[in-house]
This record gives structure tokens, C-alpha cells and sequence, in this order.
């Protein structure tokens, strides 16, 4: 691995990152194609079904005029192997003649899982993996977690103001954070796969839920969490985009007047009478839902964060004092401060007159 490597593999990190709100499921994925230390064609992967990062930096080549034989090929992931909604990358970059391939990551999916960067090997083509690794591994921190254990990577967003509260004891929360803050949001909506939300929410708040910011081409889906569907169909979340509503007791008379404006209702019955949370992760995951947002309130929150269901915190704290309030996650009173949920610091960044905090669950 020398310099070189490491500045071209950030090229295509950066193109990684201009995917994310366009191809989900697929991950996001950046090429930069070099010889003699120039980019010759650049690319990242196209909306589902249409051409990967390595494609598009071939194409881009091509209309450049350059002949890509006998260069080098800078990729976030694994090419792919396999014949699914495209063909396999890595047979596009054997046929081009290129003569290295240097890979952020092996792809964990079993229909590819090393068999992309072995096709390569077996075709003479020198191969290297591991360079940028953990920026690429963030990238597609959804993917990667969905095709290693079957379940989506779960951010639950938050805004609250300095002493912890997201509202006013009487429920008032608009607005606490600032006007970047709330478009900032928008953004982590249109990278996701689905906007999870609860029952408590949407009446309160009867929001849209979609990703209103430039560059949304897709929408994610809304999941609605309504253990006995006591909701109204006339709210606004229900009247546009895809919408799965999940309950714990199915009422045929109740879901119908659901599914009669394209609502889809499923039941997901947990021990306790509520819907099983865990189960609708892990059916989101079949969905092929990489990243969920949530957007709810203290107790959906804190039934998500006490099943360990909460991969990120992404917090927006305004700088101001509201006393008593509504508070973050409602949590079961503790005995020791050992039985708190432990998180670490991964980013904190000024958004306009707000903090950004984003934290995981610490080891």
C-alpha cells in the first residue's frame, strides 16, 4: 500500500458517499480507475437494477477516450461475482484488461464473499484488499451489518435541549433546534432504507415522515409501530409513499380501512402484547432495509434501546434550558449506575446554533 493508494481510495470513498441517497439496498460504492497517475473514469453505484461503481467508471473512461488496459482500479467493496439484477463487476473489469484491483472491503454477502476478488486473481489481475477499510466499512455500515447477521444497523434520532428534554411537560416541542438542525435531519432520513416511528408520534405530531432535502430521489419506507391499531387512516403519514403498518392484534375490520388506500398491516405479537420489536428488525432485514431511522418517543425509544435494538444515537442538542420536560428515553428505574446503557462518542459537529452528537453503544 503506498500514498497513492491511500489519496485514490479516498477519490473513491467521497463517490461512496454522493450514493447513499440513491441506491439503497444496493451499497454504496465509489470507483476510481488510475493510469499513469491520472483518473482515467470515475463512478458509484446508480439507483437498484442500474449499473454499479465499476461500471460507471468504465463508461466514464470510455467517454473520455482512455483505454483502461493495464490500470488500476480503486473500489470501496469487493467487485461483485455474481449475475442478480446486473452483471458481475468483476467480470466486466477482466474483460477490460485492467491490471489491479485494490478494494476497501471484501463483500460479506454470500453470493459474493471473495469470489469477486479470486475471479480477478484467477485472471492474472493483481488484487489488494484492506486500504480505507474502516471509512468504507462506516459507508455501508447498514449493508454490511444486514448481510452479516440478517438484521438492519437501527439510528434512533433525537432533539432535545440542554437538560435532556425532546418537549415541554405539556408536549409543545416545535421548534427546540434550530433550522439546520431540523434540514440535517432530512438527510440522515433520505440515506435510510425505513423511517420507524410509533403510534404516540404520529398522533401527536401528525407528521409526513419522508425526506424533504435536494437530491431525495427515493423515499424511505415508513414503518408505523400501532400495537392495536387505534390510529386514524386520515393521517398524513398514511396518505403518501410506501407505509407498513405494524400491530400486535390484527383487527380485519381495522386493517382494511388501512389496506384500502395501500396501507400494508402486519402482525408482530410479542410475549408482552406489544409488537415484538426484535421481529420487526429482523423482518425489515428480509425487506432488504439496511439502515432504519427513528423518529419516536420516550417509550418506543427506550423499548428499542433496552433490547439492545439501537445501533446510533443521533442527537441534536439546542443550547437552552426548558426544566421540567419530556424526556429522551423512558427508561426502568436502576439500582446501580452499571445497569445505564453505556455509549462513546463518535462524532460531535456545530449545526448552526446546535450540537450533533452521534454516539454508539460503548465496546
Amino acid at each position: 500500500m503506498s500514498f497513492s493508494d491511500i489519496s485514490y481510495m479516498r477519490r473513491a470513498l467521497e463517490l461512496a458517499r454522493e450514493a447513499r441517497m440513491i441506491c439503497p439496498p444496493n451499497p454504496a460504492v465509489g470507483c476510481v480507475i488510475v493510469k499513469d497517475r491520472r483518473v482515467i473514469g470515475e463512478g458509484h453505484t446508480q439507483r437498484t437494477g442500474e449499473a454499479h461503481a465499476e461500471v460507471m467508471a468504465l463508461r466514464d473512461a470510455e467517454r473520455r477516450g482512455e483505454s483502461v488496459e493495464g490500470a488500476t482500479v480503486y473500489v470501496t467493496l469487493e467487485p461483485c461475482s455474481h449475475y442478480g439484477r446486473t452483471p458481475p463487476c468483476a467480470l466486466a473489469l477482466k474483460n477490460a484488461r485492467v491490471l489491479r484491483v485494490v478494494a476497501a472491503l471484501k463483500d460479506p454477502n454470500p453470493l459474493v464473499s471473495g469470489r469477486g476478488l479470486k475471479m480477478l486473481e484467477e485472471a492474472g489481475i493483481e488484487v489488494e484488499s484492506g486500504v480505507g477499510a474502516r471509512e468504507a466499512e462506516d459507508i455501508n455500515k447498514g449493508f454490511l451489518k444486514r448481510q452479516r447477521t440478517g438484521m438492519p444497523w437501527v439510528r434512533s434520532k433525537f432533539a432535545m435541549s440542554l437538560d435532556g428534554n425532546t418537549a415541554l411537560s405539556n408536549g409543545v416541542s416545535k421548534w427546540i433546534t434550530g433550522e439546520e438542525a431540523r434540514r440535517d435531519g432530512h438527510f440522515w432520513r433520505a440515506i435510510s432504507g425505513a423511517v420507524l416511528t410509533g403510534s404516540g408520534t404520529v398522533e401527536a405530531d401528525d407528521p409526513l415522515m419522508n425526506a424533504r432535502i435536494e437530491g431525495a430521489e427515493r423515499q424511505p419506507l415508513k414503518v408505523v409501530v400501532d400495537s392495536q391499531l387505534r390510529l386514524s387512516p386520515d393521517l398524513k403519514i398514511f396518505k403518501e409513499g410506501k407505509v407498513l403498518l405494524v400491530c400486535a392484534f390484527y383487527d380485519i375490520v381495522r386493517a382494511q380501512m388501512f389496506e384500502a388506500q395501500g396501507v400494508e398491516v402486519i402482525e408482530l405479537r410479542g410475549a408482552d402484547g406489544k409488537v415484538n420489536l426484535k421481529a420487526l428488525c429482523a423482518e425489515l432485514g428480509r425487506r432488504e432495509i439496511n439502515e432504519v431511522h427513528v423518529e419516536a418517543g420516550a417509550r418506543l425509544n427506550g423499548a428499542l434501546a433496552m433490547q439492545g435494538l439501537i445501533d446510533e444515537y443521533l442527537i441534536y442538542a439546542a443550547p437552552r434550558l426548558l426544566g421540567q420536560g419530556r424526556k429522551l428515553l423512558d427508561l426502568p428505574t436502576l439500582q446501580n449506575l452499571s445497569e445505564g446503557i453505556a455509549l462513546e462518542f463518535i462524532d460531535v459537529e456545530k449545526v448552526g446554533p446546535d450540537l450533533r452528537l452521534l454516539l454508539r453503544p460503548a465496546g
